[in-house]
């Protein structure tokens, strides 16, 4: 149990590292809060700051969601060390998408879950990422990307026989990246959502 909180805080307060604020920060003071979608997410630093910037901050995050779970990991021990690394990389999701630093207001926990399934389950989260890039080709849309990613992802997780905290984690995870793209989803709908190589905030 003292492995699990511990894995608990280490992987919030890894995950709650705002490196897309901070990186659009350090280019000419841009808050990207006041920017685009307001988004602390790599895909509104893109836009907003240059895709270099842009991937730099994608694989930030990323990388503190394989930290995470890689830690958890590292405080279990045998049947537990899963959990561990499952309880970590889901409070990491959690510290990215609900930042204390920022007033609780962060991103939207794609790039920082990658990062935890690349070390929990490579193989589900090579299926998810294959969904992101179809949708994301078919559609031009990075957000619609990011849906069909966080639904493929339990699904994933699920069929290719994951062991149980990999799968409630996949299904959690995958919620609430759905939650957080919620605003995304209605305008995907209306049909005034951002396009890639659209111009424009929308």
């Amino acid at each position: 149990m003292t492995a699990l909180l511990v894995a608990a805080v280490i992987g919030f307060l890894l995950g709650s590292i705002p490196f897309s604020y901070l990186l659009a920060k350090s280019v000419g003071g841009l808050d990207i809060r006041a920017v685009g979608s307001g988004n602390v997410g790599a895909t509104n630093v893109a836009r907003f700051a240059g895709w270099r910037l842009g991937v730099v901050a994608l694989l930030l995050d990323a990388a503190k969601g394989a930290a995470a779970a890689c830690a958890g990991r590292a405080l279990g021990s045998g049947s537990d060390a899963l959990a561990a690394g499952a309880v970590a990389g889901g409070m990491a999701i959690l510290g990215h998408v609900f930042t204390p630093w920022l007033g609780f207001r962060g991103g939207k926990g794609v790039a920082t879950g990658a990062g935890v399934f690349a070390v929990l389950h490579p193989a589900a989260v090579g299926i998810a990422l294959a969904a992101f890039a179809s949708a994301v080709a078919l559609s031009r849309m990075v957000s619609l990307g990011s849906v069909a990613a966080a639904t493929m992802l339990p699904i994933a997780a699920l069929g290719l026989g994951a062991p149980r905290p990999v799968v409630v984690l996949a299904f959690g995870a995958g919620t609430l990246i759905l939650w957080t793209h919620r605003g995304n989803i209605a305008r995907m709908w209306n049909r005034s959502e951002h396009r890639i190589g659209s111009g424009g905030t929308a």
